[in-house]
């Protein structure tokens, strides 16, 4: 049962990998590609640090395997990080 539901989750995400590249090579072929918003992911960095530090303390206090709130401080830092490297394509506000 469990290899059933691996199985069916890695075939969602291989096909939405592949509906995603599709839709940036036709973006990118028609002239449409833009660079993505860097100072969105900087601000969503800074949203995930805190909440990673939070879950993976609430969950090594509660007993839970911490582990769970490791992802989303990684997310969270890897977030901040491309946004602080990209500082200077960050889009301004109008």
């Amino acid at each position: 049962m469990v290899i059933v539901i691996l199985a069916a989750t890695l075939a969602i995400l291989i096909a939405l990998g592949v509906l995603i590249a599709l839709i940036a090579w036709k973006k990118k072929k028609e002239g449409a590609f833009e660079e993505p918003n860097y100072r969105a992911f900087f601000v969503m960095g800074i949203a995930w640090v805190p909440v990673g530090i939070v879950s993976t303390i609430v969950f090594y206090v509660l007993d839970i395997p911490f582990i769970i709130g490791m992802p989303l401080l990684a997310m969270g830092i890897l977030y901040f990080t491309i946004g602080l490297v990209n500082r200077d394509k960050w889009k301004k506000n109008r």
